[in-house]
């Protein structure tokens, strides 16, 4: 636990919370929001509880509170509005952050507690589209200015990874998917970000569809056995890092080679990687989507 972060810089609360330094400085200033502790060379710094609290009044301010309101009401009195409002609002769940938080501090408790509270409002798939995508999306920028490490990134991708499958099994168990369709998910040879592919699956078997689940990092070669399996067939795949750009033009060949001048198949694809395909060559069976729920739209 000794690695735990708990100490930040006035520039790692604008990039974990969405607010500018300047304001957080006129606020400290103007209404003593915060109480930083200041370093032999003057430069503030941050605790955890400083960070969880400006979450909750960046919250309570896109709600349509006011700073100078919101300076007025003590600590628990802040969550506890926080609690309230997010009970009829529509903007941002506050368990976004509570999550960022358990990330944060690889705190297992609090991510399933905050959970427990969620389903107890929502359905998974909600919790799916209005949580876990959201915060997914932001974690990607922690990420890359560096606030968080690999290690918290792994942390939460795999306590969503455990709720995305113990979800998709307890649907599996009794459901009677729709016949002489069949959906094959799987990810390109290098490729393992497999979280966007398991939700796209999950609503798959959500659906009533028959969905064979690949995983991580499947050839080509290995998909040609599966083409025949049913009348009519569709690929479903995600490129995130892989194929690479200078790559993805031959890969998308090589798979219409392979795979579907083989017969009745499609192709279906998602990800940041689409932005390097030349969608004037794609074939008709070839198809890309912008995200999880456009495809979900075209089941």
């Amino acid at each position: 636990m000794n690695n735990i972060k708990s100490s930040f810089s006035i520039k790692d609360l604008e990039r974990f919370t969405g607010i500018k330094a300047h304001t957080i400085r006129i606020w400290e200033k103007r209404y003593n929001l915060l109480e930083p502790e200041r370093t032999d060379t003057n430069i503030r710094t941050y605790n955890l509880e400083n960070l969880q609290k400006l979450l909750n009044i960046s919250y309570l301010n896109s709600n349509g509170y006011k700073i100078s309101k919101i300076a007025k009401l003590k600590n628990e009195d802040i969550q506890a509005t926080v609690n309230e409002i997010s009970k009829n609002s529509n903007v941002q769940n506050p368990a976004i952050n509570e999550l960022k938080l358990a990330m944060l501090n690889f705190d297992q408790e609090k991510f399933y507690n905050t959970y427990k509270n969620l389903k107890n409002e929502k359905s998974f798939t909600e919790i799916v589209y209005d949580i876990f995508i959201p915060l997914l999306s932001e974690i990607g920028t922690l990420w890359q200015t560096d606030i968080i490490t690999p290690a918290h990134e792994h942390f939460i991708t795999t306590l969503i990874r455990q709720k995305i499958i113990l979800n998709t099994e307890l649907i599996q168990m009794d459901y009677k998917p729709v016949p002489n369709k069949t959906f094959v998910l799987y990810l390109p040879e290098n490729e393992i970000h497999e979280l966007g592919l398991m939700f796209i699956n999950y609503e798959l078997v959500s659906n009533g569809y028959h969905s064979i689940f690949l995983g991580p990092s499947v050839p080509i070669e290995n998909l040609i056995d599966l083409v025949n399996v049913n009348s009519e067939i569709i690929f479903i795949s995600y490129f995130t890092i892989n194929p690479e750009k200078e790559n993805i033009t031959a890969y998308l060949e090589e798979f219409h080679e392979k795979i579907l001048s083989l017969g009745n198949a499609k192709f279906w694809i998602l990800g940041r990687m689409l932005e390097y395909i030349d969608y004037k060559k794609l074939p008709e069976n070839i198809i890309t989507f912008k995200s999880i729920s456009d495809l979900v739209k075209k089941l």
